[in-house]
């Protein structure tokens, strides 16, 4: 019996004593592999220089007084003289200093003692080579303190200076005057700290207007139920790159057309005002919303070239918008005074508005043709025979895969410049000519394909990839892009804030309850009134909580990415820890943790009240 009970705790020790022999191995290794070593620690070179960075560190550079000084050049000589040393008895109605004693050898210690300097001033001790009692070079690192009746009282080591002549040791005594004031590394601190908060806040705004459309896509509840049949999706994926091509050719008609009118502020005003009126009615008319009956194909054709002319007027208008912005900001910015950043600012919102018009229009183009092509193939296979729809899926997902394939080949050769075209343009057309003919062969021709979840990996793994990137390294490829400063940090932080919010977002959206989902659904809501009425109202204030706490991490993120040149306070405290001057670091750090306290403080109370 007890050799029964004996056993199994012989081989539970030895287990014991093997975990922990496991342990202390790997905790051997990794002292090795990080190089910890005490007795450097324990060096005198070491200690100190880690108390004078701590002084400094305790001494941060904030405030400074107006200084008034005494100085006094007291004759010493290293060596003596021969027939001794002779020191004129100095002047004591003021302040004066005396060396004792007058004559030394090189190494030995002198006393240096003080007398009528201003009270409690303080200031260096220091040896003056030479003959010549006004050179500025001094040697030494003393310091004196004078107490109350201005008398001190210092040694100092003699350097190995020997001269025939008098040489000198000089004491330069200071006291505070008036007031304290900020000092410049004050005021440096307190408009990058500003800077850094503004940094992170437009930060935020950026990345939380894109995660939030991409919080939707990237949820797997919405996703999953999301199927199409193969031609809608082959279909739909050539009016992607065919629309954006349209789009971006439409686009630059409308710039050329529109570049003449756009210095005119007059004609910018009156199209600004006028063209949205306009708009509506047209919009109204081509999409009617009484339509009950299927109308004759003649309207039908007039209503989607009245939507068509829309779209141009609708570039127009933007186009005359940002003409309209930097018009005013041009004119404005000299009469504003100190408040010309605002007509920097609408100047800027014009240069914004001309770069994205292409780009929304573009993308507007390829989701209206993706859309138009992808109506067709499901309609298709809704009303087609099955041998009809085969032959399309064959023809659809051959051309797809071709044209996907090929541009990812086209984008490799970019990058890489291969030079080989058979490898990176025409095998890659040809494999996914191969590829879409095998999934329309092996697929029924009506089924549907779960697209939905494809796009929900396909986004999540470029989220997941894009968040692994630290913001540290997204800074460094956006200071090469647009230069240093605060507009690469707010770039890096902004693409990161993107990543992040839209994978706390869709985790968010995958968490709400699933009553009012199906309620809605069982309606007949389409996919946008599903969202709008059964998900928004769920995931409103744990998108506020995400969207505050986000701006909380961004205000500290980026002190960090400073370093590496995207603007803000670490710029400047990467400077000074790089010029040792610790005392400026100093107050920045004091700068960033107030900073960062205030808004953890502000963030909680929102949120609180929000959610």
């Amino acid at each position: 019996m007890n050799d029964k009970n004996q056993k199994p705790s012989i081989w539970k020790s030895i287990r014991t004593g093997l975990i922990f022999l496991i342990v202390a191995v790997i905790l051997a290794y990794g002292f090795e592999i990080t190089k910890i070593d005490l007795e450097e620690l324990r060096s005198e070179q070491r200690q100190q220089s880690l108390i004078r960075v701590t002084r400094a560190l305790a001494q941060p550079d904030i405030f400074e007084y107006e200084k008034e000084t005494q100085t006094f050049t007291a004759p010493v000589y290293v060596t003596c003289p021969t027939g001794g040393a002779v020191i004129a008895e100095p002047d004591t109605s003021g302040p004066y200093a005396i060396v004792t004693p007058e004559c030394a050898e090189p190494g030995e210690t002198v006393t240096v003692e003080g007398f009528n300097f201003f009270p409690n001033s303080t200031g260096p001790v220091r040896f003056v080579p030479g003959n010549d009692p006004t050179n500025v070079v001094e040697l030494g690192n003393e310091t004196a303190l004078a107490d109350a009746d201005g008398h001190f009282v210092a040694t100092l080591v003699l350097p190995n200076r020997p001269s025939e002549d008098v040489q000198f040791i000089r004491a330069t005594m200071s006291r505070n005057v008036g007031a304290p004031k900020f000092t410049q590394t004050a005021h440096d601190t307190w408009e990058k700290i500003i800077e850094t908060v503004f940094l992170a806040l437009l930060a935020t705004i950026l990345g939380t207007l894109l995660a939030i459309p991409l919080s939707f896509i990237a949820a797997r509840n919405l996703m999953k139920s999301v199927r199409s049949p193969l031609a809608s999706i082959s279909l739909s994926t050539l009016g992607w790159p065919i629309g954006i091509a349209v789009g971006i050719l439409v686009v630059r008609m409308v710039a050329n057309f529109t570049e003449p009118f756009t210095s005119n502020i007059l004609v910018n005003l009156v199209s600004v005002v006028l063209i949205p009126v306009i708009l509506t009615f047209a919009i109204r008319w081509a999409l009617p919303q009484d339509d009950v009956a299927s109308p004759p194909l003649g309207l039908q054709i007039a209503r989607l070239g009245v939507l068509f002319l829309s779209a141009l007027v609708g570039f127009f208008w933007m186009y005359q918008l940002a003409g309209l912005f930097m018009n005013v900001g041009e004119s404005s910015t000299a009469l504003l005074g100190s408040f010309a950043f605002l007509g920097r600012f609408l100047i800027q919102l014009g240069d914004i508005l001309i770069v994205t018009t292409p780009v929304l229009g573009a993308l507007a183009a390829g989701g209206v043709f993706s859309n138009f092509l992808g109506r067709i193939g499901q309609r298709a296979s809704e009303k087609l025979n099955e041998g009809t729809v085969k032959t399309l899926n064959l023809i659809a997902s051959a051309a797809a895969g071709a044209t996907v394939l090929g541009l990812l080949g086209w984008l490799v050769e970019w990058l890489y410049q291969i030079g080989r075209p058979a490898y990176t343009q025409t095998g890659p057309i040809v494999v996914g000519a191969v590829l879409g003919l095998l999934l329309a062969i092996f697929t029924k021709a009506k089924d549907t394909l779960p697209t939905g979840l494809v796009i929900y990996y396909v986004t999540r793994t470029i989220l997941n990839t894009l968040r692994s990137v630290e913001a540290l390294v997204m800074a460094i490829v956006f200071v090469i892009a647009v230069g240093i400063g605060p507009f690469a940090g707010v770039m890096a932080l902004g693409l990161h804030t993107i990543v992040s919010l839209a994978k706390l977002y869709s985790e968010q959206v995958e968490s709400i309850q699933a009553g009012p989902l199906e309620a809605i659904t069982a309606t007949g809501a389409n996919r946008l009134q599903t969202i709008v009425y059964a998900v928004v109202p769920q995931i409103v204030p744990p998108y506020i909580s995400y969207t505050m706490y986000r701006w909380d991490i961004n205000v500290r993120m980026s002190t960090i990415i400073g370093f590496v040149g995207g603007g803000g306070i670490g710029f400047l405290l990467q400077q000074n820890i790089n010029l040792l001057n610790y005392r400026a670091a100093s107050a920045q750090m004091i700068a960033i943790a107030v900073v960062v306290s205030i808004m953890d403080y502000v963030s909680s109370v929102m949120r609180e009240k929000a959610v």
